[in-house]
Parts: C-alpha cells; structure tokens; sequence
C-alpha cells in the first residue's frame, strides 16, 4: 500500500455544504475556506430525462445560486472520478463562475478505454486535454489558505481518487457509509483487489477525518447521509471493516458484483463525463447525439 503522500492538517476545517440529488443518489459539494471566500465544487450533477433526451440544469443552478447569494469565489471544480451514474456538470458552472476543473491523470486511460467502446473516432482527444489539470498522486492545490492533496485510489475505476482538504476527504465511489459498504469493481480497468488498497489507503488517515460520500442508497430505508469518519469505517463498514482480508473482500465484491445491473445512465454518463462533462460535438445539421453501443458494455 502507498503511504499517504502528505500529512493531514486536522485544525483547517473546510465548510462543506451537500446538495443531493435524488434521482441519481449523487451528493455534491460545495467547499468553502474557512479564512477567505474562496470555494470548491466536487461532483457537480447536470439533469437528464435519458427516456426524452433532454438536459437540464437545475441541479447546477442551485449550486451557482448558493455561491452567488454567499459571495463566495469558486476556484475549483473537482471530480473525483469518471462517473458511470451522474452527467457532470462541470463546466456549465465553470462558464458561470470560472474555476479550474481537475480529475485523476489515468482519465487518458477511461477516455482511451470508452473512445473504443463508443467508437469516438480519432477527433476525440485522449490525452484529458478536456480537462484544466490533471492530478497525479500527492498533487497539491489550493483552496483559498487551505492546501489540498489528492491521492490516487483506483479499483472502481482507474482515475479515482481521494481529494484531502484539511480535516476532510471527499472520496468519490470509492466508499459508501459504513452500512452501505464500497463501490463496485466490475467495470472497464476495475479490479477489486486494487480497491480494497485503496480503501486501506483512505482508512490509514487520522481516525477523525471526516469523510464524504459521492453516494447514498438509504439501505434498508434509513434517511440519506453522506457523511462518516475514517473510525466509523473502519469500525463498522459492511464489507472492509478492521480484519477484513484482501481475499475475504475480493471474494464477495467479485459475487456481488455479478449480482448488479449495469448503471441506468451509463451510456450518456461516460459519453458526456470523457469530455469533461461536454456534449458530443453537433452533427452537419447542429443536432447532438448519444450512442449505443450494442453488446458493447
């Protein structure tokens, strides 16, 4: 397992406000510098009816509308992964407020996987050229006064990774809440004995760190929640809690995963998120398309 590639400052306290997003169980964040109004988005959601083929916006906007009435200064949009179950929205916000976006380097990797999947052709960029930065492992930014860093933990998907900001860890897919147990590993450049690293890596940090879902499921009808600990994790998870072998968890991810259906919004969802959360280019006649691969998936 790596090390944790800088140390955690538990006395920055970054001022994290959710926005969940129900028909995707998505949560956003908004991160706020305690000391300045500077601010991070983390996991922005853009809207779709998939069964009408229409976009929307009102995820976004309020998010735009929380910045905007608190004076706040975005300078970061952050996602932690390509997802498969949300449409970024990224830069519809980015062309409201500016900031920087930014996502794992192995992104090259995902684009160069889906461009073959969805026959992207040699137009499509596969470089994360889409993207303002690309963070390898330790990179540092900032948010205001407060120095972030970004770990890599890969196993759901090859450009995961963890995003530390003082006393919190915003973990993407990699984690859910304890009783909810971890992300799968079943899909292209997945692999289960690498995310069980990962999370090892993510519950090495200081036992109070808080940490912070991208997802909630509510199992077994409990009201949502996003927001745990590394002590509560490693405690309590389901399926990694403390004494969980490598073997023990890659046995019942892999029988598990084969259990689960394919994301309903996967095909729009990467198509859009390798692009940095871009629609398809227009066709001759301005129009813009999603595509089905058939068998592909």
């Amino acid at each position: 397992m790596l090390p944790i590639p800088h140390a955690v400052d538990l006395s920055v306290k970054p001022e994290v406000t959710a926005f969940f997003d129900a028909p995707t169980n998505t949560v956003s964040y908004v991160v706020k510098d305690p000391q300045s109004n500077a601010c991070a988005v983390i996991d922005s959601v853009m809207d779709i009816d998939y069964a009408a083929g229409r976009i929307a916006f009102q995820s976004a906007d309020a998010i735009i509308a929380f910045i905007q009435d608190h004076g706040l200064r975005l300078e970061w949009l952050i996602e932690t992964h390509a997802h498969a179950d949300h449409l970024s929205a990224a830069p519809y916000i980015q062309r409201t407020l500016g900031g920087q976006m930014g996502i794992g380097e192995n992104i090259t990797i995902v684009q160069e996987t889906f461009g073959k999947i969805f026959n992207e052709g040699t137009e499509f960029q596969r470089d994360g050229s889409q993207f303002d930065r690309l963070f390898k492992d330790g990179d540092t930014y900032w948010i205001g006064s407060m120095t972030a860093f970004a770990m890599h933990t890969p196993g759901h998907t090859p450009a995961c990774m963890t995003h530390v900001i003082g006393d919190a860890a915003f973990v993407g897919d990699t984690l859910f809440m304890p009783d909810g147990g971890t992300a799968r590993a079943d899909f292209p450049g997945g692999d289960a004995h690498v995310l069980y690293r990962s999370i090892k890596r993510v519950l090495a940090l200081p036992p109070e760190t808080r940490l912070f879902m991208c997802h909630d499921y509510g199992p077994n009808g409990r009201d949502i929640r996003w927001e745990t600990t590394v002590a509560d994790e490693r405690a309590h998870n389901i399926h990694v809690r403390d004494g969980v072998s490598e073997e023990e968890f890659v046995a019942m991810r892999t029988a598990r995963d084969a259990t689960l259906d394919m994301p309903r919004l996967i095909i729009p969802s990467i198509q859009v998120n390798i692009r940095a959360g871009e629609l398809p280019p227009p066709d001759e006649t301005g129009k813009r398309f999603l595509k089905v691969p058939i068998n592909g998936l």
